[in-house]
């Protein structure tokens, strides 16, 4: 196996897990919990998830350069699926299925080399920076989520971050 390969591979792991144990934390939370919002200006429990559960599908969208058209109605498909755990769950897995395949169908030059550039920027970034981008966007909302679960109570632990 070369290293790029390796690379990538390591690099899906860690999205796996992160989607693994996304799919749990959201499997836990109650009803009631969803409209919890810890700040005027941040999002409620609910809308992080949906953000979440958005993440490998939305920024494939992105960082193939597609219209902000585009990614606007696919997050309004995801919302359109409200506080079902289970639908969110799938968003999440199949948009990380879809996100391995078009990162296996580059070639290593163009994974390393291929810049594309977003609506929102003036410059692009390579296939690789994308990736890493798209492990720690997902990394990062999924700590978000999980310490406001912690704040209303849930019986939740670093553990449940690194199980699947």
């Amino acid at each position: 196996m070369n290293e790029l390969k390796e690379m990538k591979q390591l690099l899906f792991e860690e999205l796996e897990l992160i989607v693994g144990t996304t799919v749990k934390l959201l499997g836990k939370i109650k009803a009631e919990h969803w409209e919890h919002r810890p700040a005027a200006n941040m999002r409620s429990l609910l809308e992080l998830a949906q953000h979440l559960a958005g993440v490998p599908s939305v920024d494939l969208l992105i960082l193939k350069e597609n219209a902000e058209e585009a990614i606007r109605e696919l997050e309004a498909q995801i919302e359109a699926d409200g506080e079902n755990a289970d639908k969110l769950a799938g968003w999440m897995t199949s948009g990380m299925a879809e996100l391995k395949d078009y990162m296996e169908s580059l070639s290593d030059e163009d994974f390393l080399h291929r810049k594309t550039k977003p609506f929102y920027l003036e410059h692009g970034s390579s296939q690789a920076k994308w990736l890493i981008e798209i492990v720690t966007h997902a990394q990062h909302h999924r700590a978000q989520m999980f310490n406001y679960m912690k704040a209303l109570g849930y019986e939740i632990s670093m553990f449940d971050l690194y199980s699947a």
